[in-house]
């Protein structure tokens, strides 16, 4: 009968810690991925599966994105980042899809702008439209749905800062957005991370200390005054700000400027040739740095090496800026460039997929010096680098081709 007795609790015993084994068991089954800063402690799993009919691939379409915290005086940029993503069906072919789906994005740990940055104090005077605050100038705030296009999905001007809810002095130039896809009945379908990289720090302050050491960017009002006979300055301190492409074109704002001044980007680089050849001096920064990619991370490639004649070349009024850019063609050969007559952030390849969707964007092209860029090729394919494994889209592995043949 002891014996008897003492198999029975033994048994008991094994039944409960099969069934805690169970529960753990379900618990890590139903736990999602993570969307927090990869670190180097962490293991980033592969979470397409065979059994996952969806995959998720998103990206912000320029390496930096630059904003002005206090836009009193002048306004350079406006807060206004951009965020693209594609949804694959899975398959054998997968499927590009837009229809009977909806993608989500939004900045986690960072919800608000206003505060952190000034720009809804003064909008209306300087461009004459008043957005409600953390409204970006397209009705995008800092999270909300992406907006379908013919094969991918796009949120633009969003208008986020580089400062977290809970870090409000400390920069993070490189945070993570996140996107959820879902059907039309709210059914998650697929997540993923990716890099919002935002700077305010454009270093003015480097040299335009005097005659108004505390704002650099009255000195830089002063300074054209005196050279331009202009009163910029003046209008600014009655409360007036000044923009600078509603004289010198922008055409990454899409304001066209006076047709007799050279645009912003000619005027800036040629005022400031003979001054310095350190584009961290105004392109951010010194700690920002947003050359992070693999070609310099790991061949020492730096800003001239693609932007060719450095600022001279920039200067030349001839240039259209955000138009003419270096294109990968220039070196690599052409399975490898971009579509004909197409910058490199709107071309696309293998598939129908953006290049900037396996490789990322601009000047944060993986394996990239920053953790957060490696992120969703780490989730999706176990490893950094441009997205290339087969089975992320494909349900069984292609015995032939690739995405450069």
């Amino acid at each position: 009968m002891r014996v008897l007795s003492y198999l029975t609790k033994l048994n008991w015993l094994i039944f409960m810690l099969a069934g805690i084994g169970l529960v753990l068991l379900s618990l890590v089954a139903i736990k999602p991925f993570p969307t927090e800063a990869f670190a180097g402690n962490k293991v980033y799993l592969p979470v397409v599966q065979n059994g996952n009919p969806y995959v998720v691939l998103g990206w912000n379409d320029l390496g930096m994105h630059c904003y002005d915290r206090d836009y009193s005086t002048l306004m350079v940029l406006p807060p206004y980042n951009n965020l693209y993503a594609q949804v694959i069906k899975r398959g054998d072919p997968p499927q590009v899809i837009t229809t009977g789906i909806t993608v989500e994005y939004s900045v986690p740990g960072n919800t608000y702008s206003a505060g952190k940055t000034n720009f809804w104090d003064y909008v209306f005077k300087l461009l004459g439209v008043n957005p409600a605050p953390n409204i970006g100038l397209t009705g995008k705030g800092l999270a909300g749905l992406m907006d379908p296009s013919s094969d991918h999905f796009v949120a633009q001007g969003i208008p986020v800062t580089e400062f977290p809810d809970n870090a409000l002095t400390t920069p993070n130039y490189f945070q993570l957005a996140h996107f959820i896809v879902k059907d039309l009945a709210g059914n998650v379908l697929a997540q993923t991370d990716a890099t919002i990289p935002v700077s305010s720090e454009m270093r003015c302050d480097k040299c335009h200390n005097t005659p108004s050491p505390t704002n650099y960017r009255m000195n830089i009002l002063q300074k054209h005054d005196e050279d331009q006979g202009t009163v910029m300055s003046l209008q600014a301190a009655a409360g007036n700000p000044a923009v600078c492409s509603r004289c010198h074109a922008d055409p990454v704002l899409g304001m066209p400027g006076n047709p007799n001044l050279p645009s912003l980007s000619a005027a800036v680089h040629g005022l400031h040739a003979e001054q310095t050849t350190d584009c961290y001096s105004c392109h951010p920064g010194p700690v920002t740095r947003c050359l992070r990619d693999v070609m310099s991370t790991q061949f020492g490639l730096t800003c001239v090496n693609c932007h060719v004649g450095g600022m001279t070349a920039l200067a030349n009024q001839n240039r259209t800026p955000w138009v003419d850019l270096p294109r990968c063609g220039n070196c690599h050969p052409a399975a490898f460039s971009e579509n004909p007559g197409t910058l490199y952030k709107l071309s696309k390849g293998h598939g129908g997929l953006f290049c900037e969707s396996c490789h990322n964007s601009t000047h944060a092209i993986t394996t990239s010096r920053e953790a957060n860029d490696n992120v969703q090729a780490i989730t999706l394919q176990g490893y950094a680098g441009p997205i290339g494994k087969c089975t992320v889209c494909h349900l069984t592995q292609p015995t032939s081709g690739g995405p450069h043949q």
